[in-house]
């Protein structure tokens, strides 16, 4: 097919250039195939000067850089510049023929790009070019590990290019290496929680335990507006505890939706039959107003099938929290079900990491409790794929006031970019660690000195001295007059001094 490559530009996509410049890589083949797909957060483009601009969501490389007006040259400068966008490489795919990718092959059959984009042409479309096997020359990886996140490798002898994709084609996000994750890999939080637990008793230990559980299914419910009876909040900590236990498959999302919804006299449980949205209606007309379109459900049974299959690749290279911000970012974009989709998602993090060994035995980290210290942030990173997304689907509004989506959108649920979810929930972890789990533990054991200091006083219940503390906390270590008048009437002025001199004592970290 004869395409046109787009000249000088001050406008991409209603993105406004930092200056006129000529798009390259993803931009240039965006604009020339005229591909419906969400427009990268980074763009590439040629500019006059002798120096790289980074800003406002380009990059502006200098006249030496420019690629040949070529598919093969904007392809090999978005693998060499930009790294892999799946998405977009399958739909310029399917807008290409087979005959183009075999003749950029058989005119460069050692290039270690062309055998790279022979290599995902055959993965991404599941089918074999009328091409020989690759000489024997170095085998090339599919992923610039110095661009983005992979798995640990497989050897395709037919390319001689190395697999190191880190999913699969049902299923397979990517995540940028940015200075950012670098840092937080490095730091090596997993150690450093271990570091945390070991200097902690067995019995304090299995008490924080209990209660950061706790506090994170408290937390996840909060996040969907929701306050559940507090045995629907303990049942799902004990789901909670028991993530990572096993492998994934469809009977084990089922089973969790049945723990989230509780009462399904409402919900219709399982995978959804219909559309799904995210976002408000009209109040006159009841018109969907989507901030996110869900994948439709005709393609449900194949993403999460390949959501399993990224589950059960456990013994990949990718990262721990990396691998549970791409699968549980992956499932709620998805969004299967026709409610409980947000807990599960957040259950799938603990499921990761507590799968891949990242969380100290027995412990699980308050994700949604940072989650929701972040909820503003925690929105953002949702809408930084969404946003970019919507464009992409169309569809109209049922009768029902649910949207039915009118074009193939599977790809876009299989394949994005996941690095501002790596980067928010390590974040996220780090919190848990730096804080959650050493706070608590220092709380148990100022709750343990402060007890011990009563009971040498006088004989108080549980329910009333975890009342008594409630008191003191809420009024910075003294108890209120309204206290002593009432609840603590028989208390002795005395007493209530040396209360109030315990509290502080023990709790000297804890006051504020």
């Amino acid at each position: 097919m004869s395409v046109q490559f787009s000249g000088q530009v001050s406008v991409f996509h209603d993105r406004r250039l930092p200056e006129t410049a000529v798009p390259a890589g993803y931009a240039a083949l965006i604009h020339a195939y005229k591909l419906p797909v969400p427009v990268p957060r980074t763009l590439s483009a040629i500019g006059t000067k002798h120096r790289l601009i980074e800003q406002d969501g380009w990059r502006i490389y200098t006249p030496r850089h420019a690629p040949e007006a070529s598919l093969e040259g904007h392809l090999t400068f978005a693998f060499k510049y930009e790294g892999l966008d799946l998405a977009l490489l399958k739909r310029l795919f399917l807008a290409v023929t087979d005959a183009d990718i075999a003749e950029l092959v058989r005119q460069k059959p050692t290039g270690l790009y062309t055998r790279r984009i022979w290599f995902l042409y055959e993965w991404l479309l599941g089918r074999e070019l009328a091409l020989p096997a690759a000489d024997k020359v170095s085998y090339v990886d599919a992923v610039d590990t110095d661009i983005q996140f992979a798995g640990a490798g497989q050897n395709s002898a037919r390319h001689r290019v190395r697999n190191n994709l880190p999913g699969v084609p049902e299923f397979c996000p990517l995540v940028f290496r940015t200075p950012a994750l670098n840092e937080f890999i490095a730091q090596d939080w997993k150690e450093r929680a271990r570091a945390i637990v070991n200097q902690v008793p067995k019995d304090l230990l299995a008490r924080t335990a209990a209660f950061l559980l706790l506090k994170d299914s408290k937390s996840s419910y909060v996040i969907e507006g929701e306050s559940p009876p507090q045995d629907r909040v303990q049942r799902w900590g004990r789901a909670i505890g028991e993530a990572g236990r096993a492998p994934l498959d469809e009977q084990e999302f089922l089973r969790l939706q049945a723990i989230v919804i509780g009462d399904e006299r409402f919900v219709r449980l399982g995978f959804r039959k219909d559309g799904g949205f995210v976002g408000e209606h009209d109040r006159d007309t009841q018109r969907p107003i989507p901030d996110h379109i869900s994948a439709r459900h005709e393609d449900i049974a194949s993403l999460m099938a390949g959501l399993i299959a990224f589950d059960h690749s456990a013994e990949n290279d990718l990262d721990p929290v990396i691998a549970a911000a791409v699968l549980a970012f992956g499932f709620v974009y998805i969004h299967p079900f026709e409610d409980g989709n947000g807990r599960i998602h957040r259950y799938l993090m603990h499921h990761v990491l507590a799968r891949r060994g990242f969380n100290p035995a027995g412990v699980h980290f308050p994700v949604s409790s940072a989650i929701l210290d972040r909820i503003a942030e925690y929105r953002t990173v949702l809408e930084s794929y969404s946003s970019r997304l919507l464009p992409c689907i169309q569809w109209e509004a049922t009768p029902s006031s649910n949207v039915k989506v009118l074009n193939d959108t599977a790809d876009f649920y299989r394949f994005f970019d996941a690095t501002p979810h790596a980067e928010f929930l390590y974040a996220c972890v780090r919190q848990t660690i730096e804080w959650d789990l050493p706070n608590e533990t220092s709380f148990l054991r100022s709750f343990d000195t402060f007890r011990a200091g009563i009971e040498n006083m006088v004989d108080m219940p549980e329910r009333t001295l975890n009342n008594l503390l409630g008191f003191l906390r809420q009024n910075q270590g003294k108890l209120s007059k309204r206290a002593r008048e009432n609840e603590f009437a028989q208390l002795t002025p005395e007493e209530v001094e040396r209360i109030e001199e315990l509290y502080n004592t023990a709790f000297s970290e804890q006051a504020q």
